[in-house]
This record gives structure tokens, C-alpha cells and sequence, in this order.
């Protein structure tokens, strides 16, 4: 109450409650990352937001929470190429002289 964080914990209780002032909104996202020359990883994640409203004997605060959760996590394993060409930071005329 006086926001003095020295006297936190110090006092009186003061009951606090908790509801939810909406619906909870949730989002599938998908992720892939590269690990190697042949290896991928696919993420799933669910991305949930919930608003809730904190009700206190002298105020009422809203807020929101946000929460991601992998859901599922996969190593997808290629096959092993022959040949391997790093053509990062290459421009597109260029691409042509290193292939023959």
C-alpha cells in the first residue's frame, strides 16, 4: 500500500481475488530451423493470452498474460547430399560461375 519495498510482507493479509475478464485467446504458430546440412526442426507452438482482472478491497487492476507452450518439437532428417554449396552473401549473377 505505501509501495515502500522494504515493508513488503509486513502487515496485515489483504485478501486478493482473481477472475478472468474475457475469453482466453489462444494461436497454433509453426516454426522450422535449420541444424545442419540435412537436418530440420519443426516446432509447434500454442501462443495463449489470457485478460484478467485482480480484484483487491481498494482497486481493481487489469492486466494481461501472455504464456507460449511447445507443444511439439521434431528433428526432420534429410538425406545426405553429395555435394554442399554455402552460397550465402553470394548475389545471383555470381551463382551461375561457381556451378560449372
Amino acid at each position: 500500500m505505501t509501495g515502500i519495498r522494504f515493508l513488503s510482507g509486513i502487515g496485515p493479509s489483504i485478501p486478493i481475488k482473481l477472475e478472468t475478464s474475457g475469453n482466453v485467446e489462444t494461436k497454433v504458430r509453426s516454426e522450422f530451423e535449420s541444424t545442419g546440412i540435412n537436418q530440420t526442426i519443426h516446432r509447434l507452438y500454442l501462443d495463449v493470452e489470457c485478460k484478467v482482472s485482480i480484484l483487491t478491497p481498494y482497486d481493481t487492476i487489469e492486466d494481461s498474460i501472455t504464456n507460449q507452450i511447445v507443444l511439439i518439437e521434431n528433428v526432420i532428417v534429410g538425406l545426405i547430399p553429395s555435394t554442399y554449396y554455402n552460397l550465402e552473401g553470394m548475389e545471383e549473377k555470381n551463382l551461375l560461375d561457381i556451378v560449372e
